[in-house]
């Protein structure tokens, strides 16, 4: 049973025959008339026990995107159901309305939309509905909670796709697919044909200029024509210790990276090259591999949506045995974590070594901009010492990057919005160094 406002107002009413004729007995008198008044209502009231419910939401959402949940009310009982609905959904779904009015006949059914904008990733649940069902005065209602649980996954919003149509045109370039100025280099042979002004000598093949037979213009010379290679392995690792909790720009640094890994992956299967993503702390939270293309990108999204950061240490001695799990051969292997501290990074560079004698390593790390903005400013005695702060920050992730290229891997630092695209433009510039 709930009480409305109406109901307090009207025993609020009987103080005035106290103060007007300065006898109890009125207030008595009037509290037996209220109280009889919401007994006869409440009796009046459709029983919200009499419904039944269904409802009708997507199975999932990119974050920040809205979605419409429909949540219908049959009314299967003999009185008609006036009142309030609230659907359940948690604080992270963004429900609005979280209460809306309701009137449902006898024998009838309505149906109410909720607008439904997540602000975290993972699975947003709904797990039951509450009806308050007042009578025809509005004085009291019957109330009553009937579960009706729902899921709706929310993935990942992958925003760093903006960049890709940029890096694909890069790729395209690369690989000679378009009308440039520039050969697209490479180190995989791809065809012969006619020499022209500009070819560098050193791709004539004399073979194949021996075996053509000379026109009545003399001897066409025949060059090499290289491509990127292709069907190469990149294997991505996303760090989800403790470290992958903290919130960069208001976005915590495993959302980061999963953009970043989205982007990569998409372009490197663009270009050919397989791609395999591992989720880990001290367990596998999540893996992708043997997928190629639209359902690539599907399956990651999917595997990211619900994986939380774990506040533990990132075990990075498993991580080789990890990878050579994946592959066999010289890979791509992407290590997604921090490089903030020497401390908190003592795992990754023990186990670098292992990592660096067999395939090419890049290590990449979000950078916080607060901490640059601060060294920039220095009016009072509070700024000066926030100032030195930032600053040995600053050194402690140039010392620990210096000691990974040492290491004979990469680093690439970024902000969270250029992190992802910094990641694509070094996986690009190794194509065209040959290296991948």
């Amino acid at each position: 049973m709930a009480v409305s406002g109406w109901f307090v107002a009207l025993v609020a009413i009987g103080i005035a025959p106290i103060v007007v004729f300065a006898d109890a007995r009125a207030l008595t008198g009037w509290l037996v008339l209220v109280i009889a008044l919401a007994v006869l209502d409440l009796a009046l009231a459709g029983s919200p026990r009499s419904v039944t419910l269904s409802r009708e939401v997507p199975h999932r959402v990119r974050l920040g995107e809205s979605v419409q949940s429909v949540l219908t009310i049959t009314n299967k009982g003999r009185r008609d159901i006036r009142g309030i609905v609230r659907d359940g959904w948690q604080p992270s779904a963004g429900a609005l309305p979280t209460r809306a009015p309701v009137s449902v006949p006898a024998a009838e059914r309505r149906a109410i939309t909720t607008t439904l904008t997540p602000f975290r990733r993972g699975e947003r649940r709904a797990a039951h509905v509450t009806i308050r069902s007042f009578g025809p005065l509005g004085l009291l209602a019957r109330q009553a909670t009937i579960a009706e649980p729902s899921v709706i996954r929310v993935l990942p919003p992958f925003n760093a796709r903006k960049h890709l149509p940029s890096r694909l045109a890069r790729l395209r370039e690369l690989d000679g697919a378009t009308s440039v100025q520039l050969r697209g280099a490479g180190t995989e042979f791809d065809s012969l044909r006619e020499y022209v002004r500009g070819d560098d000598v050193r791709s004539i093949d004399w073979r194949a200029t021996a075996r053509r037979p000379s026109g009545g213009n003399g001897q066409h010379l025949m060059v090499k024509t290289w491509r990127p290679e292709r069907d190469r392995r990149v294997v991505i690792v996303i760090d989800s210790g403790r470290t992958s909790a903290a919130r960069i720009a208001n976005e915590p640094r495993i959302d980061t990276a999963f953009e970043s890994s989205l982007l990569l992956a998409a372009l490197a299967t663009r270009a050919g090259d397989r791609v395999d993503t591992l989720i880990y702390d001290r367990r596998i939270r999540g893996r992708v591999q043997g997928a190629t293309g639209a359902e690539m990108l599907t399956l990651m999204v999917n595997s990211m949506a619900p994986v939380q950061p774990e506040l533990i240490e990132m075990d990075w001695s498993v991580v080789p045995a990890l990878v050579s799990s994946v592959t066999s051969h010289r890979a791509l292997v992407v290590l997604m974590t921090s490089v903030d501290a020497p401390g908190a990074s003592r795992g990754l560079l023990s186990v670098l070594p292992q990592l660096t004698r067999k395939h090419l390593v890049v290590v990449a790390s979000v950078t916080d901009p607060d901490i640059v903005a601060a060294t920039r400013s220095r009016a009072n005695r509070s700024e000066v010492y926030r100032a030195a702060a930032a600053e040995r920050a600053l050194l402690d992730t140039s010392r620990v990057s210096s000691a990974i290229r040492q290491l004979g891997a990469d680093v690439v630092t970024g902000t969270p919005e250029l992190l992802p695209p910094a990641v694509a433009d070094r996986y690009i510039a190794l194509k065209r160094a040959g290296r991948l």
